[in-house]
Formats: structure tokens, C-alpha cells, sequence
């Protein structure tokens, strides 16, 4: 069986984004759940480039990817200083621990 280029790039872009909706389901640390989003990310910034490329608009995939990047950092760093905020308040990063935190 050949693939091409193109296929295996979505393949592996499929893959990407199925880790880290594993990672998602089975984790309860704050911090790995925000590792987690990063590789469904990455996943999902190589099938825009991937769709780019094969739509012959690989400006547009990469503008798009780009666009991505800038929104995923934002939400990686206010997610990291609200985990480091629990930390503080809390003192774990377990989610289950957090129901701690209602009234």
C-alpha cells in the first residue's frame, strides 16, 4: 500500500489530535490537560497546512496555522498561571480535588 505525502501527513495529523484527546480523557493534573490541548493543537495545525497545500493555497494553511499558534499560546499561558494559581490556593493540581473550591 502507497501513501502519499499528503495522506501521511493527516494520517499523522489525526493521530496527533486522537493523543491528545487521550490525554484529555484520562488526566486529572491541570498541567498535563494543558499539554494535552497542545498536542490536539499541533494536530490540527498540520491538517490546516496539510489542507493548504493540497487546496494549491499553502499561503492561506499557513496564514490560518499561524493565526492558531498566536490563540493557542494566549490560552497555554492564562491556562498555566490559572494551574499555578490553584497550586497556590489549593495546593494540588488534581481536578477532582477542586470541588473543594464551591460553595
Amino acid at each position: 500500500m502507497n501513501f502519499s505525502t499528503e495522506q501521511i501527513f493527516l494520517i499523522v495529523a489525526a493521530m496527533l489530535a486522537g493523543i491528545g484527546l487521550y490525554g484529555l480523557l484520562i488526566s486529572r493534573n491541570l498541567i498535563k490537560i494543558v499539554v494535552a490541548l497542545q498536542i490536539m493543537t499541533k494536530g490540527a495545525l498540520l491538517a490546516l497546512v496539510m489542507a493548504g497545500s493540497i487546496r494549491n493555497q499553502v499561503s492561506l494553511g499557513q496564514s490560518m496555522a499561524l493565526m492558531v499558534i498566536i490563540a493557542d499560546t494566549i490560552v497555554a499561558v492564562i491556562g498555566l498561571a490559572l494551574a499555578v494559581q490553584v497550586r497556590r490556593h489549593v495546593g494540588t493540581l488534581d481536578i477532582k480535588s477542586l470541588t473543594s473550591l464551591r460553595r
